[in-house]
């Protein structure tokens, strides 16, 4: 009986995440644009899935490259500072 009640709900899909640097050809990635890179990360500092931010895994390894770079230059913090 259990079983049968799991089965009938089901979660509904938002909206259908696109890569926004396809649709923008303009826009680049760079670990010298902390402002861009800033997006792809949470409060925590933690790099934002490719499920979540809808980039394709081609710009999504390359985000995550470009903020990791940045981290090392101390263009951005690798986590937030203390509570």
């Amino acid at each position: 009986m259990r079983n049968i009640v799991n089965v009938k709900r089901r979660r509904g899909f938002g909206r259908r995440k696109v890569d926004r640097f396809l649709v923008d050809p303009s826009l680049s990635i760079d670990y010298k644009d902390p402002q861009l890179l800033r997006n792809f990360i949470t409060e925590r500092g933690k790099i934002i899935p490719r499920r979540i931010s809808g980039n394709n895994a081609k710009h999504q390894r390359q985000v995550s490259r470009a903020i990791k770079r940045s981290r090392i230059l101390a263009l951005m913090p690798f986590t937030v500072t203390g509570k």
